[in-house]
């Protein structure tokens, strides 16, 4: 269907999750309850930090600094105030991510080679295990992402009466940005076990409504070490 245009061990199931039992101080402040701003929906949140990184050499790029800390941190620090639950995705480092006191999980669909099937492999494993009736979905290398994002991409979805809806900024779609239904993951269980890997492929076929955003800034990501190293000098500029 077109888009609408809107203003560490495997459980029994098919997600594998870890969930922390670590108490060392420097995670107790990701670990407090956080105020939600966006209180009219039951929303789950995904930090997909799963993937392979090789632009970067193959490193956990959200366990990689920004001004001193990690980039999961900062995005932790954006996002866990618009979602009602918290999961990450990660597929190494498993226990270092579980010190931040979330659910974390890892892809459950590889491709037939075992490599991995990149970040809808990591949605479909949320979409296995999270608690409500909806999922937002962010990188972890966005450090500046926008604090009204889940509740801008919330209002497109109801006011399209989507399955989906996916971020646009500067013309161009930015599919790991999304909310989608708890409804959609037998259609992308079909897809990923297909060995799918393009989001717009997938929801091609769904209804899927496109949200603006106008701020670029508030969405650029860290692909190189160059471009980390290079990330301070853009200040917060744009990050409300």
């Amino acid at each position: 269907m077109p888009h609408v245009r809107a203003s560490a061990e495997p459980p029994e199931g098919d997600a594998r999750i870890a969930r922390s039992s670590g108490r060392d101080a420097r995670f107790a402040p990701f670990r407090r309850k956080a105020r939600v701003i966006h209180p009219s929906a039951a929303i789950t949140g995904l930090i997909l930090a799963g993937g392979a990184a090789r632009r970067m050499g193959g490193v956990q790029k959200g366990l990689q600094t920004l001004r001193g800390r990690p980039l999961i941190e900062w995005v932790i620090e954006r996002f866990r105030g618009q979602v009602q639950e918290l999961l990450i995705s990660a597929n190494e480092q498993v226990a270092i991510y579980q010190r931040y006191g979330f659910t974390v999980i890892q892809d459950a669909v590889r491709q037939p080679d075992g490599s991995l099937s990149g970040p809808l492999a990591g949605l479909h494993a949320g979409l296995a295990v999270c608690s409500n009736p909806l999922i937002a979905t962010v990188p972890c290398d966005v450090p500046f992402l926008p604090l009204d994002l889940v509740d801008r991409l919330h209002c497109g979805l109801v006011g399209a009466s989507a399955d989906l809806a996916v971020a646009k900024v500067g013309g161009y779609l930015q599919p790991v940005f999304v909310l989608a239904r708890r409804e959609v993951l037998p259609h992308l269980s079909a897809y990923v076990e297909q060995s799918g890997r393009r989001a717009d492929g997938w929801y091609a076929n769904l209804r899927s409504v496109e949200v603006p955003f106008d701020d670029q800034n508030a969405f650029a990501n860290v692909n190189t070490i160059a471009e980390l190293h290079g990330m301070p000098a853009q200040g917060l500029h744009g990050t409300s």
